[in-house]
């Protein structure tokens, strides 16, 4: 009987015993939902956008669909070498001191490369020293600056083409008469070249043709049509007139129209765009000098790219330059480079 107890105890312990375990062992972590492996994925991919090049672009402006194709042609770079952009510019080509903001926002994210097309050829040289010294590329396009600081800038030899611009105007008005001039700014690397350009060679090549007035619009459309029709009227007997950019030439297709002057002004502008596609069309413009914006924007990040990986570039990258008008417009070349 006493044998029987003690055995009857010794079950009792063991069962506490082995209930004991039971409550101390550890709990299983409940299986992560399949969410949670989603959430790695979304978390991942940041982290993997973030190991591509940043190449902020910035550009002269926003108003011209010059920009619009130029943004375009970056973007398709962009896709092509994987690597992420930015491209922004000031609401106006007149707002030198807004640009320079933005380079120096850039400048504080630490990019790999910088792509700018200064509104001002010596403004923005502080800010690109500062980008020299954290080793960051600086590329120039469209409109470059006053220093070797750039490793490369895309860009149209706009001196010739504006030289180009000059002798159809002289064809045009058969060698002799006034003409007048309007540029978009003094400032920018385009505006100092397509302006000397245009002068030069006519000072050069036709001594029989007087320019009587040589203005500014800062490429906005109802400054430069207000400044047109002033020289329209001052000029009765004016006979040719250059609109150096797209703001500059639609201000002086806006003028020669709301004065009656169709026809009776020979009239060569600058890119493109609807109004200057449709005034060639119908006669209003004689023909313009287009570039290649897509082609600029393209060259412009291609050339970062390589810079960023230490591979050589050219410190000048053409992009070209087209005479199109009436007879051309529709071609295939001409059509490649024209945007509305």
């Amino acid at each position: 009987m006493k044998n029987k107890r003690v055995v009857l105890l010794l079950l009792g312990l063991l069962l506490i015993s082995a209930m004991v375990s039971a409550c101390a062992a550890p709990v299983a972590a409940p299986a992560a939902p399949a969410g949670g492996e989603e959430a790695a994925a979304t978390e991942a991919a940041p982290a993997e956008a973030a190991a591509k090049p940043y190449i902020p672009v910035i550009s002269k402006g926003f108003q011209h669909q010059f920009w619009q194709a130029v943004k375009l042609g970056s973007e398709q770079a962009a896709a092509d070498y994987n690597v992420d952009i930015t491209f922004e510019g000031p609401a106006t080509e007149a707002e030198v001191d807004k640009q320079i903001e933005m380079l120096q926002a850039a400048l504080a994210k630490n990019p790999a490369a910088i792509c700018l097309a200064a509104l001002d050829t010596k403004a923005a040289i502080p800010l690109l020293e500062e980008a020299q010294a954290k080793g960051i590329p600086v590329v120039g396009f469209d409109s470059g600056v006053d220093s070797d600081i750039p490793v490369a800038t895309a860009s149209t030899d706009n001196i010739a083409a504006a030289a180009l611009a000059a002798d159809k105007m002289a064809e045009l008005i058969g060698g002799e008469g006034k003409v007048a001039v309007l540029v978009h700014d003094q400032t920018s690397r385009t505006g100092i070249d397509r302006r000397d350009g245009f002068i030069n060679r006519i000072a050069e090549a036709y001594p029989n043709i007087e320019i009587v007035n040589l203005d500014y619009g800062a490429g906005d459309q109802l400054k430069s049509t207000d400044i047109a029709k002033a020289v329209i009227q001052a000029n009765p007997d004016l006979k040719g007139y250059f609109g150096a950019n797209e703001g500059s030439i639609i201000g002086v297709l806006n003028a020669v129209t709301e004065l009656g002057k169709e026809g009776q002004i020979t009239v060569i502008g600058y890119d493109s765009g609807k109004q200057q596609i449709d005034a060639i069309r119908a006669g209003t413009e004689a023909g313009a000098i287009t570039q290649n914006p897509i082609g600029i924007g393209y060259k412009c990040v291609e050339a970062a790219v390589k810079a960023i990986n230490g591979e050589p570039v050219d410190k000048v990258i053409d992009t070209g330059f087209f005479w199109y008008d009436a007879t051309n417009i529709d071609s295939d070349e001409i059509k490649a480079v024209l945007y509305e």
